[in-house]
């Protein structure tokens, strides 16, 4: 079987992949572990190999890897080098951080000594999606690797040119990029350590389900529908600024994209004033330009399932577009409901709420599965008290929610399991084993 990539913003074909058999999966995930019993050695070794050999492959390959991005997924060329910088960065955290994170840590009992390691597992599976495609793996699988792991990803298929790419950046059997289907990658989880997912919950709870039947460790991000709330206290021009980067950036695909607007009342039109003047300075088109913001979804099917959930919206309350669309794009869109709804919207669709109070505002951000991140926008004082009540993995007041190597980032109820990035994250997927010593 064939894999076939497409430019969503022209609707070319891009280039043709042949898949791996089984038994050719198989053996990357193989040859990943041959290489993994050499490899978890030597951190300082692990350490050498991220600064001589990945990092200066990735500085040169910047442009290259941020193109094929943009040609496969649609992203805006500036807003895939960003992302490929930000790898970098993690990087970075990575080699200056690694021996703190990983080396052995005493623990004072009654033992002559005692203490934790932090061993690698063995093998990893990373199955990725298509939205970040080279952040979403590095954060993943770079800091299982520093710790000693070895790495298999399976990637979403339309961004195959770029998984083939960072295999090339990797320059090592430690990683491989296996070129298969879900449910090929699914059947590939008994001969792995450990599971990490980026994607939808409904997948990701097939994908728990079948790791739990092994017993394998999985660590998930999932979806989400973070609220952005505004008190009546916020700068309304800074939160509309904000709300227009953290619903529109990567074309509204984002995982941790502001979705919900919960606006006090008394704030409530000046705010969607605000904001639908800053959605409308939005340049649209060509994601290849670098003066674009906004460029086609991932793909048509996607197009058509936005557009679904927008006329449903239509049905509900107040819709209104932003600009013009072509193609594959869908113009920003502004919706103004008074009533709930938790449905995850993968694309530029902003859906306004108003609050009368704190404790509705809580009760509103709370009424959903998901539990991403939540913005909060306020007096820092005022806005901080409501940190305990917010049901969610990361909270950022007077900021948009984002990911930062050196912070725990993952979700709570159906938003995911596990944590990725900062010493917490870097750790889930080793043995933390216990040494006593008399």
């Amino acid at each position: 079987m064939n894999i076939v990539t497409r430019d969503p913003y022209t609707g070319k074909v891009l280039d043709t992949f042949k898949s791996d058999t089984q038994e050719e999966a198989l053996e990357k995930i193989r040859q990943a572990r041959r290489a993994q019993q050499e490899w978890k050695r030597s951190l300082d070794t692990r350490i050498d190999y991220f600064r001589e050999v990945i990092k200066p492959n990735f500085e040169r390959k910047t442009e290259e890897i941020a193109s094929i991005m943009t040609e496969e997924m649609g992203k805006p060329i500036t807003q895939s080098i960003s992302e490929v910088k930000k790898s970098i960065k993690l990087l970075d955290y990575l080699m200056e951080n690694a021996r703190s994170i990983y080396s052995e840590e005493e623990i004072k009992t009654e033992a002559s000594r005692s203490y934790v390691r932090f061993d690698p597992l063995g093998t990893i599976m990373c199955i990725e999606p298509w939205n970040f495609p080279v952040w979403q793996v590095a954060r993943a699988a770079f800091p299982a690797m520093m710790a000693g792991n070895g790495v298999v990803l399976k990637h979403a298929s339309i961004v195959t040119g770029v998984s083939l790419k960072l295999q090339e950046i990797v320059d090592s059997h430690i990683f491989r990029s296996l070129i298969v289907e879900g449910k090929t990658a699914t059947s590939l989880i008994k001969h792995v350590e450990g599971v990490a997912f980026t994607g939808s919950t409904p997948v990701g709870s097939g994908i728990a389900a079948e790791a739990g039947k092994e017993m394998k460790r999985i660590v998930m991000e999932l979806g989400g529908s973070d609220p952005f709330i505004i008190l009546d206290s916020a700068d309304l021009k800074s939160a509309a600024k904000a709300a227009t980067i953290g619903r529109l950036q990567n074309n509204g695909q984002s995982c941790i994209a502001s979705k919900r607007f919960l606006v006090h009342e008394s704030v409530y039109d000046q705010f969607k004033e605000l904001t639908q003047d800053e959605f409308s300075k939005i340049v649209i088109g060509d994601p290849r330009k670098k003066e674009t913001y906004l460029g086609p979804l991932s793909s048509s099917e996607q197009k058509e399932f936005v557009e679904g959930q927008i006329k449903h919206l239509e049905s509900r309350g107040r819709v209104a577009f932003i600009g013009e669309g072509e193609g594959n794009i869908v113009p920003p869109v502004l919706v103004e409901l008074n009533e709930n709804y938790q449905e995850e919207i993968f694309g530029p669709v902003a859906v306004l709420r108003k609050f009368a109070s704190k404790e509705e505002a809580v009760r509103i951000a709370n009424e959903t599965p998901y539990g991403l991140g939540t913005s909060i926008w306020g007096e820092k004082t005022d806005a901080e008290k409501m940190v305990g009540e917010i049901e969610a993995g990361m909270v950022y007041i007077n900021s948009i929610v984002f990911s930062d190597p050196r912070l725990p980032f993952g979700g709570v109820k159906k938003s995911g399991l596990g944590r990725e990035l900062s010493k917490y994250g870097s750790r889930e997927f080793t043995n933390m084993k216990t040494v006593w010593v008399n």
